[in-house]
């Protein structure tokens, strides 16, 4: 090929990816001299500018995809961006691209770097759950008040989250502490991390933290590892704390190739330990650092962003930015003042079937947004009673369910002895008097003997090690399982055999006993019984003989579990419910931002702790969520603790441009007289837009 024709090709490829790009996102393609902060607007398309530059880097800079990593927080977004690059590259060009959560990145790090870590092969990853048990059981064993206390252990878990993403090691919390129930969160952590190294186990924030602190410490590594990563992206940039900052500014090393996204004003994670501060400090770390700012908004009218635009510009910023559009002024933006919350919930539906019965739209089309997951109980009663599709997101998924859960591991460690995660979440479920001294006793065992826990538990030089009260019980335990996976591998028909085993278990018993209420317990049991029913079903639905199986059957479960979370994503046709927080990164058409008053958005706790900027953040992200329609609701009187409580409008209400809105249900705040000329003006506007629908 000639010289003329590699450039014909080259210049064809550079203008299909600029295809569709504004000059800002092609600035921010185009930049690869050094360190860039693309400051992007809510729907001023930025994953279109991070795939677009992967394979800018790609076809036009010479660098293999395998030398390319991109990171971002949800495995939806990384999914998406992963498919959207390889329709963009050759199967051949996209090899090798890693394009993953920090959590996965972290996880394969670990794997690859695994003799440089304390961890041995297969090592676990223990769930919040998990952690919670091992916290709860550390608690008991040094009689530290507040064993029972979910808050108190809900409590632990953050602090000692906090100490670990801010790189504090557990021998160096207590310099930290300021009250006595830190120095015993301080106590707990050492002892939390002891026996995860026995376990041979890792927790959420380990997979970040491990690869931060190897990068730190060990030379070879960190040199190895700056190599292999020729270009980095980094996604939703303002999520990330401490452990991921340092994280990023290990891998890029002094160089300094990467490029990070993000929309400090769409900060929302601080309570995750989230730091927007990270972006400042990358303009002192990276002096050459690069700023380009994307302000075009290709989703929302022209009213809707000067609604967002108005409500920010009373939060400080590091670096101002206003989101512009070309999609029209669009419509009032109304606000309903409701008398009660059931009141609302009321009107909020009637207005969704009224909107969509006039204009002939999809239930899919509208989200109601809230501050916290109690608003939408009345919603849902709502929805019922009118017989309303509708899916609600951030609730607890089916597999996530305690005894599903619990149901799942012991079935898991039948057909993986090997699964130690699993072992350690049912052996004291329900109780067998096993405690953590001998757990960590046997993790320990377990690693110099290179054994499963549950190989261990049934070993009889155990002895040496633990009492002999203590080895029986583990002994027992083990012959169990034994005998219930011989029966269950040698059975066609498993689901009585599992439905006995959990009997013989004492868990039926345990759920029974444990349950708050009759009606926790008929739902817990009713749950148990709906997982045999698909695991029946997935018996009967195997075509192949080999597929009727317990083991591959469970394997599709735990697979299934995984999956779920995706199948929830489908695009089904119902009207969705939503938090704030998980409405970040979605668009809806149409758009309903429930309980706008003071204590529920802004929050009470942020009120009293004087961090409102960032409930303002949330209500930025609640308005840019919507494309064209935007109704706000209040309500003067809320039930709490079997009281009518009087509320207060939030006072983000005050700070929308008042010229912009429509107030239905009380008198539109005035701000001075009103020229009458625009008063009429806006009487013929609004007929206008009626008469368009």
């Amino acid at each position: 090929m000639s010289i003329i024709d590699i450039e014909y090709k080259r210049g064809k490829t550079m203008s299909s990816l600029a295809g569709q790009l504004n000059d800002k996102q092609l600035e921010a393609m185009k930049y690869t001299q050094g360190p860039l902060l693309v400051l992007a607007g809510a729907g001023s398309g930025k994953t279109s500018v991070i795939t677009r530059k992967i394979a800018y880097l790609v076809k036009h800079c010479g660098i293999p995809a395998y030398r390319i990593t991109a990171m971002t927080f949800t495995n939806k977004a990384a999914r998406e961006m992963k498919e959207r690059v390889t329709k963009l590259l050759s199967r051949e060009e996209a090899k090798g691209l890693s394009v993953s959560t920090f959590h996965t990145f972290g996880l394969n790090m670990l794997r690859l770097e695994l003799k440089h870590t304390p961890l041995k092969n297969n090592f676990s990853i223990l769930d919040a759950d998990d952690c919670k048990r091992i916290l709860m059981d550390l608690m008991h064993r040094d009689n530290l008040s507040g064993a029972e206390s979910k808050e108190l252990i809900a409590k632990a878990m953050k602090m000692i989250s906090d100490w670990k993403n801010d790189l504090i090691p557990p021998e160096q919390a207590h310099t930290t502490c300021e009250t006595a129930e830190d120095v015993q969160f301080a106590h707990l952590y050492q002892l939390y991390e002891r026996n995860l190294r026995a376990y041979n186990a890792v927790d959420f924030d380990d997979l970040i933290v491990m690869p931060t602190r190897l990068l730190q410490e060990n030379a070879e590594v960190r040199e190895r590892w700056q190599n292999r990563i020729r270009y980095l992206l980094v996604d939703e940039y303002q999520d990330t704390n401490t452990a991921q900052y340092i994280l990023v500014k290990l891998l890029v090393g002094v160089m300094g190739q990467f490029t990070a996204v993000g929309d400090d004003d769409q900060s929302i994670y601080a309570w995750r330990g989230a730091k927007p501060e990270n972006m400042a400090l990358l303009n002192e770390d990276f002096h050459n650092l690069k700023v380009i700012k994307l302000e075009q908004n290709y989703r929302s009218t022209s009213r809707i962003l000067k609604a967002a635009n108005t409500v920010i510009g009373n939060n400080p910023h590091i670096f101002d930015k206003k989101l512009w559009s070309d999609k029209g002024h669009g419509e009032v933006i109304r606000v309903i003042t409701c008398r009660n919350d059931d009141d609302e919930s009321e009107r909020v539906v009637k207005d969704l079937i009224t909107h969509k019965l006039m204009n002939g739209k999809n239930w899919k089309d509208y989200a109601i947004l809230y501050r916290g997951n109690f608003q939408a109980r009345a919603l849902e009663t709502q929805l019922r009673q009118m017989q309303i599709p509708y899916k609600l997101s951030g609730g607890q998924s089916f597999f996530g369910r305690a005894e599903i859960k619990d149901v799942m591991s012991y079935l898991r460690v039948i057909i993986n002895p090997e699964d130690d995660s699993a072992f350690l979440r049912i052996i004291n479920t329900p109780k067998r008097a096993i405690g953590p001294v001998t757990l960590e006793k046997l993790g320990l065992f377990a690693q110099e003997n290179h054994l499963s826990l549950l190989s261990a538990a049934g070993d009889q030089r155990l002895t040496m090690v633990i009492p002999k009260k203590a080895t029986t019980q583990l002994a027992e335990f083990a012959d169990f399982i034994t005998t219930f996976t011989r029966e269950l591998l040698e059975d066609d028909e498993p689901v009585p055999i599992i439905r006995k085993m959990m009997v013989e278990a004492g868990y039926i018993d345990y759920v029974k006993e444990s349950a708050a209420t009759p009606a926790q317990e008929k739902t817990k049991l009713d749950n148990i019984e709906v997982l045999y029913s698909s695991i029946q079903s997935l018996i009967n639905r195997a075509e192949d003989v080999d597929e009727k199986n317990i083991e591959s059957v469970i394997r599709k479960m735990v697979l299934l579990d995984m999956l779920e979370q995706q199948q929830e994503e489908e695009d089904t046709d119902k009207v969705n419910l939503l938090t704030l927080h998980a409405s970040k990164g979605l668009e809806f058409p149409y758009v309903y931002l429930i309980g706008l008053e003071e204590e529920i958005l802004p929050h009470k706790n942020s009120i009293a702790a004087d961090t409102v900027e960032e409930e303002r953040r949330l209500m930025y992200v609640g308005i840019t969520r919507a494309r064209q329609g935007l109704t706000i609701t209040l309500a003067e009187q809320r039930k709490a603790g079997g009281q009518m409580k009087q509320m207060t409008a939030s006072r983000f209400l005050d700070e929308l441009p008042q010229d912009d809105l429509d107030w239905l249900g009380r008198k539109k705040k005035l701000a001075g007289d009103i020229d009458p000329k625009l008063q009429a003006q806006q009487y013929l506007e609004n007929l206008r837009s009626l008469i368009k629908r």
